[in-house]
């Protein structure tokens, strides 16, 4: 008799509980707006730090109604070939090897008049 209860039911995947008589996790709810206007609800957990932008249903980056803007990620100034080489040479080492290509291309120029 108990095989026939379970026959046709996928074990572990659907629970069978209700939710009646259960207390839900307190709950924030937030509101957010997308950039072309449309207004929506996310809910969070109480202790959950809501982030200050959610993807929108209908597409793009909706901002928190509040007014709290995203913190803007500090970004490092671009490093360029001038900075690299003065991290692997001095200015005294990058003149003395200056002074000796243009005495190499002086020496050649002599040669070729």
């Amino acid at each position: 008799m108990a095989d026939r209860v379970l026959r046709g039911s996928r074990l572990g995947a659907v629970s069978y509980e209700t939710d009646r008589n259960h207390d839900l996790a307190p709950r924030q709810i937030v509101r957010y707006v997308s950039p072309n206007g449309h207004e929506f609800e996310v809910p969070f957990a109480n202790d959950a730090e809501a982030p200050a932008t959610w993807e929108s249903p209908q597409g793009g980056l909706g901002k928190r109604v509040d007014g709290s803007e995203p913190e803007q990620k500090k970004t490092k100034p671009p490093r360029t070939h001038w900075d690299m080489l003065l991290e692997r040479r001095s200015l005294g080492e990058l003149e003395e090897l200056l002074s000796e290509r243009l005495e190499l291309l002086r020496e050649r120029r002599a040669e070729i008049a």
